[in-house]
């Protein structure tokens, strides 16, 4: 057997392990109560508005929290490395303070995005969070016992900081990719819609100014009628895949209609599904319509079907 061989397996044991823990966290609802709190106190802190959105990243059209834990992460890392080296003091001293205030700002924008997540991802994200918040504070000692000329405490605090840190990260990786936390829910809408026109719904079944589910093969559409005019976006949200042919339509005076997805409030612009109000940073897959002898058909843009 291969020394490649014996790691991967090795890390499949960890990783399967580690996936049961998670799995277990996952549905442990006795952190509800702490959950709801928590989100409580975020969304009292953080109203509804264009600060929340700007922590979302909505109007960068990215979560804002995955390019801003890069500081922390890199200056924690790159101080690690510098602590084994006999001339890395001062420098590593240096990154740990850059990186203990840096973060500040990456907390905030993970607690924002947090706040609009399903009940499975705020329980494993408290643990993310208590990972995290960890190596914040054995960082801060850290850097407290550097400044204060305890250099061997200084490290020890910064490498038990850096172990916490590599936890929160991995939990952070679950959120991300085995729970899609932050990620475009509707990314799969081009690859299932077939180029061309379709027929969803003939014009007389669409009563006005009510959305209506209809499908397209698989794909669940919203479609909004206003006079002889019909809108189309995916129905599934971007941000957490709600439906949002049960959400509410108001009118902005520059965008025009607009859709509130029922589940967390993001808000999409019926016109060309651009995102109006986040936690959605990415936008609704908007469909071309047309109407011909009373019946609605479609297209989407892009389509590769």
């Amino acid at each position: 057997m291969t020394d490649v061989t014996q790691v991967t397996r090795m890390l499949t044991m960890v990783g399967r392990a580690t996936g049961r823990v998670l799995a277990a966290i996952e549905h442990d609802d006795r952190l509800d109560p702490l959950a709801q709190s928590l989100t409580k106190t975020v969304q009292k802190l953080v109203p509804e508005g264009p600060l929340r959105d700007l922590l979302h990243g909505a109007p960068l059209g990215h979560p804002a929290h995955p390019f801003l834990v890069q500081i922390p992460l890199g200056t924690w890392t790159s101080a690690a490395v510098l602590d084994m080296l006999p001339f890395g003091w001062f420098p590593a001293t240096a990154l740990i303070g850059v990186g203990t205030v840096a973060a500040v700002p990456a907390a905030v924008t993970g607690s924002v995005d947090w706040s609009a997540g399903h009940p499975e991802q705020q329980r494993v994200g408290l643990v993310h969070w208590a990972a995290n918040a960890t190596a914040v504070v054995l960082y801060s000692a850290s850097l407290a016992a550097r400044l204060t000329g305890h250099k061997r405490v200084g490290k020890r605090l910064a490498f038990a900081g850096f172990a916490a840190v590599s936890v929160g990260g991995y939990i952070g990786g679950h959120l991300a990719y085995r729970q899609a936390s932050g990620a475009n829910h509707t990314e799969d809408v081009p690859h299932l819609v077939k180029d061309g026109w379709h027929e969803v719904a003939t014009l007389a079944e669409l009563p006005e100014h009510e959305p209506q589910r209809r499908l397209l093969d698989d794909v669940p559409l919203m479609l909004y009628r206003e006079g002889d005019r019909v809108r189309a976006l995916a129905n599934a949200c971007s941000h957490l895949s709600g439906p949002l042919h049960e959400g509410e339509i108001e009118d902005d005076p520059e965008l025009g209609a607009c859709v509130t997805c029922p589940w967390h409030g993001s808000t999409f612009a019926l016109a060309d599904g651009a995102v109006v109000h986040g936690p959605a940073t990415s936008p609704q897959p908007s469909f071309t319509t047309r109407v011909r002898d009373g019946r609605v058909e479609v297209s989407l843009p892009g389509a590769s079907g």
